[in-house]
């Protein structure tokens, strides 16, 4: 089922901190009165005199090769219709965002307030000197053809209105795919396309340059077939008009026809009209949010249909957002002066081909840990696969060079791969990724503070994004009143209030265990009691016993008190002498995991070597190759001291214990993550050649005080801490975590618990 929007969701969302989605950030410093000089006053004089010099040194000493203008004027946004200019913003700076996320591309928003083709026109292209490309977005039919057309004649860099070519591309990969499973010639095969707006003209042209028939085309829009004894055809529909009279409706043109394209609206075809098409036939119903026929109706109607729509929750989803951040991203990369037809192609053969190789098992994993391979239900690339920005982007550029609107060439393309990843930070989609994969098998996940509001909040994303099942612990009375206060729909989650009658017996059975565990460090019957009414001791013997299978804690109490129920109730897992906390940090420099931040104080150099072992596979966890620095304040023994000493005897006992990883230590921050420094100073270093990505301090304070100075003001974003260690999976929130941070921790747990499940599986 598609996730639930509620209405004060969405706006809290976009008004929450700072309003909006997107802000400018400086690339230099700013910090002295130098940098003011050398960024404005009189210091930029001196590029401005070179780019007056030489037009094309725009390029060299400003943002504009790495800048999109999104532009709209919004006159057919989303399915909202002509809502005006400033309505559609919110959308132009969504789009910003995935340029941003998925392809590194910097986007102004530009919402221009002007309906008459003409005027458009001009204001856009005036834009030309600011932008190193144009995003045309929302703008209605016929009039975004038109502008179209006429902005890639005027200006000299790419222009695209994406409503229109995007789905081309996505469906054009999926259609090459699709005839090759199917059997059929694209030259041969009857299409029936349902609907007459930009994107199903565009589609249908795309469609013709990868070698359809226009014989073959029948085009339908709400009064039915587009016939060319039609009366009042417009310049646009009348170059689809089908010279057959037989044709009336939708239903006489699917008789026999092989493929059936929908840009229309939902539910408009019904099951005796698939049963109608020809044998392996080829579905697209992409009209949003409901298809033109229920994807579950149509797989019903018949075993050999090959089907894909708009929508993520079902097979082959047909999302834009597999072209254009990297279309626009080669495009620029070569300062193309237009996104032409060679490009397009390019783009739709570098997709259908990526489809049919091995996908990653960070892909698969994302997914459900199901092997992914090209079929019927795999026509195209997963919008999550890393590999998308180095298929598409190398691919548009080449085709950019070859068909000579290129303006720079690329000789050294594995370089080129190299720097479309390090642009993105290939690896800033890891929660994405996590959620994904907790939404193919969501698990039971035990909210110990549920008398919260923080809580019930993101038990309600957990819900609607179905990554989790909620169970919720705490006061019933006050959790009822506030999920009426908050509008929430948590009614079916099972609540369990401790003080409830109901729950007497299950409080003394609990009491009677813990007794039983714990009788021998101190804790009577009538004590083990008292701790059950503890919902951090209650919920993990629910963890302990089965009830659930995760349990989440932290956000109003210390770590430490929320952990010890855990550890004396649940425990750790075999062979394991002690837990450890990881946080990941996120940073445009990539992704970091710190340890321990959270559980050991000073540990020994033994102790170290156990936090390694767990930190290393808490890594694997997450589909990294750990390459780890043992922190100190020395370099290999260049200063003297407990703590270089400590860490240096760490490091050497980790490597004669895990051979297999990448250790090093003692060692400084900064020359742990920085490769110039090691090959000059220690270039026989293990971290020499790509530096470190997982930091082991050698005490809690230095770790945590390392985490929150670089959330707070190094600009990075802390996930976490992950307990690593526990025998079931138990993860403690950071006093205080946000809703979204809360959310992330239980994909990681639900995550987490499904491995636990696989185990256990396996153990038996």
């Amino acid at each position: 089922m598609p996730i639930k929007i509620r209405k004060q969701d969405a706006l809290n969302y976009h008004t929450q901190g700072q309003p909006g989605k997107i802000e400018v950030v400086p690339t230099k410093m700013l910090s002295s009165q130098l940098d003011l000089a050398l960024a404005y006053s009189p210091g930029v004089a001196e590029p401005c005199k070179e780019i007056a010099a030489n037009t094309e040194d725009v390029y060299k000493y400003t943002a504009k090769g790495n800048l999109v203008a999104v532009i709209s004027n919004g006159t057919a946004v989303l399915g909202l219709g002509d809502i005006g200019p400033e309505a559609s913003k919110p959308v132009m700076e969504g789009k910003g965002v995935l340029f941003k996320k998925f392809a590194g591309i910097d986007v102004f928003d530009i919402e221009i307030d002007e309906k008459d083709p003409d005027k458009f026109i001009e204001i856009v292209r005036s834009l030309e000197p600011t932008f190193g490309g144009i995003n045309l977005e929302d703008i209605k039919a016929p009039e975004c053809f038109k502008i179209e057309q006429e902005l890639k004649k005027r200006m000299n860099i790419p222009v695209m209105h994406d409503d229109q070519h995007g789905t081309a591309i996505i469906s054009s990969a999926a259609l090459i795919n699709a005839l090759e499973i199917a059997g059929k010639k694209i030259e041969e095969v009857r299409i029936v396309v349902s609907g007459a707006g930009a994107s199903a003209v565009t589609c249908t042209k795309l469609y013709l340059s990868l070698g359809a028939s226009r014989e073959n085309i029948v085009m339908c829009d709400k009064d039915g077939v587009i016939r060319r004894d039609r009366p009042d055809l417009d310049e646009i529909k009348a170059q689809f008009a089908t010279s057959r009279t037989d044709l009336n409706t939708i239903a006489d043109a699917l008789k026999g026809a092989d493929v059936f394209l929908g840009l229309s609206a939902g539910n408009i075809i019904g099951q005796e009209h698939i049963a109608s098409m020809a044998e392996n036939p080829i579905v697209f119903a992409l009209a949003n949010p409901d298809p033109e026929i229920a994807y579950d109706l149509a797989m019903d109607t018949r075993d050999d249909i090959i089907m894909a729509t708009g929508r993520s929750d079902h097979p082959n989803q047909v999302n834009n957002v597999l072209g254009f951040p990297f279309i626009f991203r080669g495009a620029l990369d070569v300062r193309s002066t237009a996104i032409n037809e060679e490009m397009k192609l390019a783009a739709v053969h570098a997709l259908a081909k990526l489809a049919k190789e091995p996908v990653p098992e960070a892909v698969n994993k994302a997914y459900g840990d199901q092997k992914i391979a090209f079929g019927r239900e795999y026509l195209i690339p997963k919008p999550l696969d890393p590999r998308l920005i180095t298929t598409i982007s190398p691919a548009v550029a080449k085709a950019a060079i070859d068909s000579g609107v290129a303006r720079k060439t690329i000789t050294d393309w594995d370089q080129y791969s190299l720097e479309l990843q390090e642009r993105i930070g290939i690896d800033q989609k890891l929660m994405s990724r996590l959620i994904s994969q907790a939404k193919k098998n969501p698990q039971r996940v035990i909210f110990a503070e549920a008398d919260n509001q923080k809580i019930l909040k993101a038990a309600q994303t957990v819900q609607d994004e179905r990554i989790g099942i909620p169970i919720l612990l705490g006061n019933k009375e006050k959790i009822q009143q506030l999920i009426e206060e908050h509008q929430l729909e948590l009614h079916n989650c099972e609540i369990i209030d401790v003080y409830d009658a109901s729950q007497e017996e299950k409080v003394n059975q609990y009491a009677q265990i813990l007794f039983e565990k714990r009788k021998r460090k101190g804790v009577t019957l009538h004590e083990a009691r008292k701790l059950m009414l503890d919902r951090n001791y209650f919920g993990a013997m629910m963890l302990e016993h089965g009830e659930a299978d995760a349990f989440i804690s932290g956000l109003t109490k210390d770590y430490p008190k929320t952990i010890a129920p855990a550890l004396q109730i649940v425990g750790v897992e075999e062979g394991v002498k002690r837990v450890a906390g990881m946080y990941i940090i996120t940073h445009k420099r990539g992704t970091y995991f710190f340890s321990d931040t959270t559980v050991n104080r000073d540990p020994s150099a033994e102790e170290l070597v156990d936090i390694i072992g767990l930190t290393a596979r808490g890594v694997k966890f997450f589909d990294f190759s750990p390459r780890i620095a043992v922190l100190s304040y020395s370099n290999f023994g260049s200063s003297k001291g407990s703590v270089p000493e400590k860490t240096a005897l760490a490091a050497r006992l980790a490597k004669e214990k895990y051979p297999e990883l990448v250790i090093e230590g003692d060692i400084q921050a900064n020359i742990a993550l920085n490769t110039e420094l090691q090959q000059e100073n220690y270039p026989f270093s293990e971290l020499a050649e790509k530096g470190a990505n997982t930091l082991v301090f050698p005490d809690l304070a230095s770790g945590n005080i390392a985490y929150k100075l670089l959330m707070e003001i190094g600009g990075a974003e802390a996930i976490g801490p992950v307990l690593l260690g526990m025998k079931k999976p138990v993860h403690i929130l950071q006093l205080g975590s946000s809703i979204r941070e809360i959310v992330n921790m239980v994909a990681i747990a639900v995550v987490d618990a499904q491995l636990h499940s696989v185990k256990t599986t396996a153990a038996v």
